[in-house]
């Protein structure tokens, strides 16, 4: 998920799951062959998720990650959010081939379409690095706010790797600037800003095209 700086909602784009729509049929499985879904089941274990919580996915784009969390726990609310709605068509078939139940609505992260204190954890997959970086704050800001007290967000994306092969394949498939703020430091501080407490860099894992780094931060 992606957005613009523009001022009013209206003016508001999204970079697609795929970077361009034509991609997005293969979208699913090339990310999966490239270890994307071990990546969001690790992400998804590290919640430890309750019976009863409400769960939100932000950016989720085609919906491995909500679908996942649902499957793994039946017991819990699960919501997807995305501004991309080709994206959501493609979760929601996902969802209904799944059998499960989750709840996919359209829209930007820095406005979340929800009330103050609605979700227990708040999840962000590969996405963070979408985000331009005049909006990321703002981002965390809502995520923060629609957490209850003392829930948890619980982000993993790539890391600034300029080193070896996996750093090339992924310098070549993401453009550089989208990466420049994906330090430890960088993320740490921004959820700082945003008021959240507890911020940890909880892990790290290797895919094909990088280095992913995992987050937890708490409301």
């Amino acid at each position: 998920m992606s957005e613009s700086a523009g001022n009013t909602k209206s003016e508001q784009t999204f970079l697609p799951a795929a970077n361009w729509d034509w991609l997005l049929p293969i979208y699913d499985p090339f990310v999966k062959l490239l270890g994307g879904e071990a990546a969001r089941k690790q992400l998804i274990e590290q919640a430890h998720l309750q019976p009863g919580h409400n769960v939100l996915d932000v950016g989720c784009g085609t919906g491995t990650l909500a679908v996942l969390a649902k499957r793994f726990h039946p017991e819990v609310s699960v919501n997807g959010l995305d501004p991309d709605p080709k994206a959501l068509s493609r979760a929601r078939s996902k969802a209904a081939r799944a059998r499960v139940s989750v709840n996919f609505d359209q829209g930007f992260g820095d406005h979340l379409p929800y009330a103050a204190a609605t979700f227990d954890r708040v999840f962000s997959s590969l996405m963070y690095h979408h985000i331009p970086s005049q909006q990321k704050e703002a981002v965390l800001r809502e995520v923060h706010r629609v957490l209850k007290p003392g829930g948890e967000f619980h982000l993993c994306d790539f890391e600034v790797d300029h080193t070896g092969a996996r750093g090339l394949l992924l310098r070549l498939s993401h453009a550089k600037d989208l990466l420049k703020d994906n330090t430890a430091e960088r993320v740490l501080s921004l959820m700082q800003r945003a008021s959240f407490q507890n911020c940890s860099k909880t892990a790290r894992r290797s895919m094909l095209v990088g280095t992913v780094a995992y987050y937890r931060a708490k409301r």
